[in-house]
């Protein structure tokens, strides 16, 4: 916040970095909201692996663009002039859209006509999907500096990842400066890992009618020097404990009987996850009912973690072709790691991005009945995927009844209704989870058989949910498997 009100600042960037669940994302969201209080906030993006658009650099600049012309008129004017030169702004270049959506219209604005400074917060970086992107992306908010009008401060958080840290090094030092997170001292970090814990484990004292005082001094320490600095150790110890509040005595002591303290930080993660995950299957269940929940386990949640974008219970239910009601049997005991709503039409969502990384690596997850295989899991994903849309795509899927109709003029409501969440998801995705699968073990002939009933089919369905451009990336995509399939069978 100092960074942002320094006028003899001229460093336009500033980049937090820190390991895992350090808790950037808190800190962006904390500073987004300062800044918007104060009046500063020009725009935020978020990126999120596995949530569709956030997960993409495609929607990066428009939506800072739509935002800041939301909050400055005069900017506005000049973004507008150039989306009426340009129809298809939307779908140009990331260069491009930098320069025509926000530097050249900020570079013409009269001084002192918009808010100065002007804050641009960009959190987790590294979830984008792309690395390319992710460098292009730095190189094009290094040119924020040029500005001479508007003082524009860009906040970026991202994990250390190597390309990121090199890209970073490319900016002239007189452009960015660089906070690692982790590196603050441990005794402050363990102080505020004390009023968390102290915070949260006194709700569940209250809401379960614990004794007083509970759990005490002591268990607070041992928490703090079990969580080894990591505030999503301390989110999902918490959550863990909170859950069933009857067993909150025995889950505290769970998460007490080792001592983790020589551990690193990312096996300290890794612990309490197995224990959140071991905890989901009972003792008392047979070899038989166990194996039978974990496979439903890798079923379900290694949908969740490798699906494109989110789906509520029922949607994904519907993709995975089986009853709701074992969806939420299985995740029933992991409110701990997954954000899970109340109401059927929420969107189930992973609580950290480590969590995805943990069962996906089978050298930190060393639990063969927890551990995700990918290739694997993209490849049923597909499998689903191409049944569902063949079971539900036709001509005319709205009922429209008038081939030359626009499909912008259709009403959303009314496509959802004829295009399920699921079959959406599908139409949008299924190429991309082929990709990520087996290629020499795809059923080609089931995809020839798909394309020569509802390529067109798909294509008007894709036309209706506004993804038809998807449809021509996905379509290059397949060209190029095929013609890698071909020359490994020659």
């Amino acid at each position: 916040m100092a960074w942002v009100d320094d006028k003899c600042d001229e460093r336009c960037i500033f980049w937090l970095n820190g390991m895992a669940g350090t808790g950037k994302s808190t800190i962006a969201r904390t500073i987004a909201n300062e800044c918007y209080k104060a009046g500063r906030l020009g725009a935020s993006f978020f990126f999120t692996r596995g949530a569709g658009d956030l997960a993409s650099s495609s929607k990066l600049f428009t939506s800072l663009a739509k935002q800041l012309a939301d909050k400055e008129l005069e900017f506005r004017r000049y973004v507008c002039e150039a989306v009426v030169n340009n129809t298809s702004i939307s779908q140009m270049g990331l260069e491009y859209q930098w320069r025509q959506l926000i530097l050249e219209p900020l570079a013409r604005v009269k001084s002192g006509s918009v808010t100065s400074p002007l804050v641009i917060v960009i959190d987790a970086l590294d979830e984008c999907n792309n690395d390319d992107d992710i460098q292009l992306v730095l190189q094009l908010l290094a040119n924020a500096k040029s500005l001479h009008n508007v003082r524009l401060r860009i906040f970026v958080t991202s994990r250390p990842e190597t390309s990121i840290r090199h890209e970073i090094s490319e900016i002239p030092e007189d452009s960015h400066q660089d906070y690692i997170l982790h590196n603050i001292a441990q005794s402050i970090v363990d102080h505020d890992l004390s009023v968390f814990f102290k915070h949260n484990l006194e709700l569940v004292q209250r809401h379960y009618s614990l004794a007083l005082g509970w759990p005490g001094e002591e268990s607070i320490e041992l928490l703090v020097q079990r969580a080894g600095g990591l505030f999503i150790y301390a989110a999902t110890a918490c959550r863990f404990i909170r859950e069933d509040g009857r067993l909150a005595g025995s889950r505290l002591t769970r998460l007490l009987q080792h001592d983790n303290t020589a551990l690193q930080l990312e096996k300290k993660l890794d612990e309490i996850y197995i224990t959140v995950l071991t905890h989901s299957v009972r003792a008392e269940y047979s070899e038989q009912e166990t194996e039978g929940l974990c496979s439903k386990f890798r079923y379900v949640v290694g949908s969740l973690i490798l699906l494109f974008d989110t789906l509520p219970a029922l949607s994904l239910a519907e993709l995975l072709q089986m009853p709701k009601e074992k969806i939420d049997q299985t995740l029933t005991h992991l409110h701990s790691v997954l954000d899970i709503p109340k109401h059927q039409d929420g969107r189930i969502r992973l609580l950290h991005p480590s969590f995805r990384d943990f069962l996906l690596d089978e050298r930190r997850c060393l639990h063969p009945q927890f551990r995700i295989d990918r290739s694997l899991t993209h490849q049923h994903i597909f499998t689903n995927c191409l049944k569902a849309m063949s079971s539900h795509l036709r001509r005319d899927i709205c009922d429209l009844k008038s081939p030359g109709a626009l499909a912008a003029k259709v009403d959303r409501s009314e496509v959802d209704r004829h295009i399920p969440l699921h079959i959406q998801y599908a139409c949008r995705f299924w190429v991309y989870h082929l990709q990520q699968s087996n290629i020499k073990a795809c059923d080609w002939r089931a995809i020839q058989i798909f394309l020569q009933h509802h390529f067109l089919h798909w294509l008007e369905a894709l036309a209706m949910i506004r993804c038809i451009s998807d449809g021509i990336n996905m379509v290059r995509i397949l060209d190029s498997m095929v013609r890698v399939s071909c020359s490994s069978q020659l």
